[in-house]
């Protein structure tokens, strides 16, 4: 029975709560940069799109 009382009231790890504060603040910090981060994104795919159309251009089959 101690050893259960002591379980109840340990309070060690992440709780419920925590892990939902920090989603939140995710969340918030996402909606604020919004569009900086959909620029960012859209200027990554831009430059791996861009870049593998050099890169497959150059590539050719020896038979």
């Amino acid at each position: 029975m101690k050893n259960f009382k002591s379980f109840l009231q340990e309070e060690d790890g992440i709780g419920t709560v925590e892990i939902i504060l920090i989603l939140v603040i995710l969340l918030m910090i996402v909606v604020i940069f919004r569009s900086q981060i959909t620029s960012i994104i859209t200027t990554a795919f831009e430059k791996i799109n861009g870049s593998s159309k050099t890169i497959n251009g150059n590539i050719s089959i020896k038979k």
